[in-house]
């Protein structure tokens, strides 16, 4: 079936009542996973238009070549390097293995419980009891149910326990890919009247870029991510009684989600501060960068439902541009593919365009393209009219010639020249004109095209030759007396 369905069909009586919610990143979602390609080539062209990213780290981000990154090909500190990496191939079932859903699912009980117990002083700072983290940390790897509501643990256990998950995963939460795409995003800021770049960081084109650069996370990451900062969105809202701002929460998990594997602080240098402000700004703005950008949402909708959608401007541009005589062969196309189900639904659109048309025409500067528009609509009221049959063209109407031929007839033969037709296919007598007529039309060219002075001097040839002729006669006629 080509329909998609935006609603429910629920047999529960209770739940009947209840309002029926419509994801509006339905078709973002149904693109993501049906056409991957596709729907990555469209939002990674969106983030180059806002971020600029050189060759090679857009073939990073795209996957096509490997991240590079900062301290790789540094020999120091590598004893801390070799440290954190034994530690994580130390790997369980959920601790230190790729983020699957399994593990997701896990870790999702520990935010859970976060949730009731934000007012905890220093949460996510104050390190917990060693003992009951490794117990915790054992019964999340075998999968055994674990209740964390029993009080056997603290929270400050289940907080640092998170943290030490996210810092196990083989590569931090928002990927290696992305890593310098986040360091560009802290780039953005405001330019002043003269187009020159201030210190002010544009927050709506970081908003934009990172709603963009989060829907291309594999999908586990993205989950995990969602669940991750609106904690700590929450965490920081009760800060007067925790004592954890965004910022101390930010210098807290900047190290495990953005932070590259087996780097230290001195591999990042003066990045450091940027990537430590960037996770602050992801956790003030949480609640706005899951929601994919409105012109995402429009071009995933229409790709699904295009030749199903409304008209929009664009079309309707684009119909104005082509003049009304194309609106005819379009309208009886698309009413000969329409069932009979559908021809009311599609008379009521029409209808909506043509109105939708008439006023887009109207609100048009004034210009010569506008004034003919308008004539059109004038002159074919009937055949813009929905629900209307395409009108046959009227039959002109015969108008009496007033070329210039015909004037430069009746001044050389001195008397009017009347075509009568009968019917279409009979053609008018030739009129017989003088040897005399005939040299002077020759002589003067074509009499379609003679200008008024042509005429003039074309009447002074006749004039001139009907007085020599009265001479030639006079003098005759003297002669013979």
């Amino acid at each position: 079936s080509d329909a998609i369905c935006n609603f429910v069909i629920c047999n529960d009586s209770s739940l009947r009542s209840q309002p029926i919610i419509f994801n509006p990143d339905f078709f973002v979602e149904k693109l993501r996973h049906e056409k991957p390609e596709v729907f990555t080539e469209l939002v990674v062209s969106n983030i180059t238009r806002l971020i600029d990213l050189p060759g090679a780290e857009l073939a990073q981000l795209m996957g096509e070549e490997d991240p590079k990154l900062p301290g790789a090909n540094s020999t120091a500190s590598g004893f801390f390097r070799s440290l954190m990496s034994l530690k994580r191939k130390e790997k369980g079932v959920v601790f230190g293995s790729p983020l699957t859903e399994e593990g997701i699912a896990q870790v999702s009980q520990l935010i859970e419980y976060l949730h009731k117990n934000l007012r905890a002083e220093g949460l996510f700072r104050v390190p917990g009891n060693s003992i009951r983290q490794q117990i915790l940390k054992d019964a999340l790897n075998s999968g055994t149910d674990i209740d964390l509501d029993s009080g056997e643990f603290h929270s400050n256990d289940v907080a640092t326990l998170l943290k030490m998950f996210l810092g196990e995963l083989p590569e931090p939460l928002l990927t290696h890919k992305h890593f310098h795409a986040h360091l560009k995003i802290a780039d953005l800021t405001l330019f002043d009247e003269k187009g020159n770049k201030t210190s002010t960081p544009d927050k709506e084109r970081q908003i934009e870029a990172l709603q963009l650069l989060f829907l291309i996370l594999p999908a586990p990451n993205r989950s995990l991510l969602k669940l991750l900062l609106d904690l700590l969105y929450q965490t920081a809202k009760k800060q007067d009684k925790n004592k954890m701002s965004a910022h101390n929460l930010a210098l807290m998990f900047a190290p495990h989600i953005l932070w590259p594997r087996n780097v230290t602080a001195n591999d990042l240098q003066e990045n450091i501060t940027k990537l430590n402000n960037g996770v602050t700004f992801m956790i003030k703005h949480s609640q706005k960068l899951f929601k994919a950008p409105v012109y995402i949402r429009e071009c995933a909708r229409l790709h699904y439902l295009g030749s199903r959608a409304h008209t929009s401007k664009d079309d309707l541009d684009l119909l104005t541009s082509s003049g009304s005589k194309e609106l005819q062969p379009l309208k009886s196309q698309k009413r000969s593919r329409l069932d009979s189900c559908h021809q009311e639904e599609t008379q009521q659109r029409t209808e909506e365009a043509l109105k939708e048309l008439f006023r887009h025409v109207h609100n048009m500067p004034d210009s010569a393209k506008k004034k003919k528009l308008i004539r059109q609509f004038n002159k074919h009221p009937t055949a813009l009219t929905p629900g209307s049959d395409v009108p046959t063209s009227p039959a002109p109407r015969r108008t009496r010639s007033r070329s210039f031929s015909g004037l430069i007839k009746r001044k050389v033969l001195g008397t009017p020249i009347i075509l009568e037709r009968r019917s279409r296919d009979t053609t008018p007598e030739p009129a017989r004109v003088s040897k005399e007529n005939v040299q002077l039309l020759q002589k003067c060219g074509s009499p379609a095209h003679m200008s008024q002075a042509k005429l003039k001097s074309l009447e002074g040839q006749k004039e001139d030759s009907c007085r020599r002729m009265r001479t030639r006669l006079l003098s005759k006629d003297s002669s013979s007396l």
